[in-house]
């Protein structure tokens, strides 16, 4: 079964020989690396570009006027932040244009904590993200989901942003999730598409055969149903909640947990049927507080389900603190871990309006 990386690799092998991907490019992208994360080992169609985040986006936005499908990686989404004007420009292109400028490009970048990252590689983007119009925006949390909405984001005629949870990267597909096509044994997989240790120069990948699998944008995905308390996440943080519905289920209390997938669009309409039904929400996610998507959806849960409500809605987020620590107790505690989250479940549950 693939993890997330190798879920990545696969789509966008699928990609450039179906799609009509062109390019795929950022620091460290193409050979001999293959990205920092090794996502882009083996795609044809990858190419190396200076340390210059803007030049990155710049190129992407003039790539996609171009009429070229291209992937460009900002290789830590700490770096995206220097771009803001240049995302900017290109998520009004197609509204600016009356419809006529299309700007088919796909920005791919690793956000979050989880692998000890410090200050300059731990920082989330999906908040600012939000904060862009004119980008749909996608996050996985499982192989299988990385794959189907990676190829939603690259046959997308306009902007997507495809942010991947740093944590996640070597989690594998869980039993019955896999993509179709792929080898059930991981090191059946790793020997045809994992690039070897030292000299690559005559290493050439075996694709499976996997198939055309879109993940359509706006569709959560109910991963556990439940009675007594809603729980909407996203990314590094769906996991956790999902461990913690199924320990408190030994407890009688019965949590559903929804995973959004993608944040714009979203699917308002199974949270908003789940919270109509449970009467409690809980919006977990790792960006800092402050205004935090979070925020938005607890406004419109209070605006359209005010009745509905046995509970005010609750949020979860990161502390609005300027970076996360090196040390462990500083990034356990600067971001949302299964005993807070457990905690503010249980918390929720107990709360009368």
């Amino acid at each position: 079964m693939s993890n997330m990386v190798q879920a990545i690799r696969m789509a966008l092998h699928v990609a450039e020989e179906r799609h009509g991907l062109t390019d795929v490019f950022g620091e460290d992208v193409g050979p001999p690396l293959g990205g920092a994360f090794t996502a882009t080992q083996g795609i044809k169609c990858a190419w190396n570009t200076p340390l210059d985040e803007r030049g990155i986006v710049g190129a992407a936005i003039g790539l996609g006027l171009a009429g070229c499908r291209n992937v460009a990686e900002i290789q830590f989404c700490d770096y995206a932040y220097n771009t803001i004007d240049l995302l900017k420009i290109g998520g009004m292109m197609f509204w600016v244009s009356n419809g006529d400028w299309n700007c088919p490009m796909t920005i791919m970048t690793p956000v979050g904590s989880g692998i000890r990252g410090s200050i300059y590689h731990s920082h989330s983007f999906d908040a600012t993200a939000t904060h862009i119009p004119g980008y749909k925006i996608a996050m996985p949390s499982s192989p299988r989901d990385a794959y189907g909405l990676l190829l939603s984001c690259i046959v997308d005629p306009n902007p997507c942003f495809f942010l991947v949870p740093k944590a996640l990267m070597r989690v594998r597909n869980a039993p019955g999730e896999e993509i179709p096509g792929e080898p059930g044994d991981d090191r059946a997989l790793s020997k045809l598409i994992d690039a070897p240790l030292g000299d690559r120069s005559k290493w050439q990948p075996r694709w499976p055969e996997t198939p055309d699998l879109f993940v359509p944008f706006g569709e959560a995905r109910t991963l556990r149903q439940g009675r007594d308390v809603t729980v909407v996440s996203y990314g590094r943080t769906l996991p956790l909640c999902a461990k913690a519905a199924e320990d408190l289920s030994k407890e009688d209390l019965d949590v559903e947990v929804i995973d959004l997938r993608s944040l714009w669009p979203y699917d308002w309409e199974r949270v908003k049927e789940s919270v109509s039904r449970t009467g409690r929400v809980l919006y977990v996610n790792e960006d800092t507080e402050v205004t935090n998507f979070g925020e938005h959806l607890a406004r419109r849960t209070t605006e359209e389900l005010f009745y509905h409500l046995a509970a005010p809605p609750k949020l979860l987020a990161g502390a609005f603190v300027p970076g996360i620590g090196l040390a462990d107790n500083l990034e356990m505690a600067s971001v949302p871990q299964l005993p807070s989250i457990r905690h503010a479940i249980v918390e929720l549950a107990a709360m009368e309006v």
